[in-house]
């Protein structure tokens, strides 16, 4: 059983892979409930599924690009639950799981909401492989009328005239590509493309 997950954009999205097909699957669109919304989820699809975690022997997630605290929260718990359970976990970039599922002819990028008015960025060939990013930038920095898939594509008409489905990653594609290979394997580390909007402050400096 291959259990993957992602909560590398507001959608806090779960399912299980038996190894033939995906047999549950659960996706709620919400920024800011990924910890309240991630285990309820990961529960339901064992549930449905009627196996327990001790049944799951591998583990795929979304390592981003995405926003600090959502992708922590998944990254975390896929690696709790590997030590746990004695299973592999395995990365993904997220950009890729959205990717997965363009379903268009010819080339066609993915852009994901970065905040802060940027979006998070890649270019794909015809059979969804990665041919450049990830990035970060304003969405005017990668305009283009070609197809772009993501959420990004529907915040920045302007910038992305053509979007096309999916507007957010799915589990269910991620099990899917991760179980046959389809999908370059990543650390289960987050992958940033800039520093977290919260930092330590700096040292005062001692008065003289």
């Amino acid at each position: 059983m291959l259990l993957a997950l992602d909560t590398a954009t507001s959608a806090v999205t779960v399912a299980l892979h038996d190894g033939t097909v995906v047999v549950a699957e659960s996706t709620v669109v919400d920024a800011r409930r990924h910890g309240e919304l991630l285990m309820p989820g990961i529960r339901w699809v064992l549930s449905e599924a009627e196996v327990t975690p001790v049944d799951v022997t591998r583990i795929a997630v979304g390592v981003g690009p995405g926003p600090f605290t959502g992708l922590r929260v998944g990254i975390v718990t896929a690696k709790t639950m590997a030590a746990v359970l004695e299973v592999p976990v395995l990365g993904v970039c997220t950009l890729d799981v959205v990717a997965a599922s363009v379903r268009v002819e010819g080339p066609f990028a993915v852009a994901t909401d970065a905040r802060r008015k940027e979006v998070y960025w890649a270019r794909y060939d015809a059979k969804a492989r990665r041919t450049s990013g990830p990035t970060v930038g304003k969405p005017d920095v990668f305009a283009t009328g070609g197809p772009v898939a993501g959420r990004g594509a529907v915040l920045y008409p302007g910038a992305f005239p053509t979007a096309v489905a999916p507007e957010y990653p799915s589990a269910a594609e991620m099990a899917r590509i991760a179980h046959v290979g389809e999908v370059e394997m990543l650390p289960p580390e987050p992958l940033y493309l800039r520093r977290p909007d919260a930092v330590e402050p700096a040292a005062r400096r001692r008065a003289l």
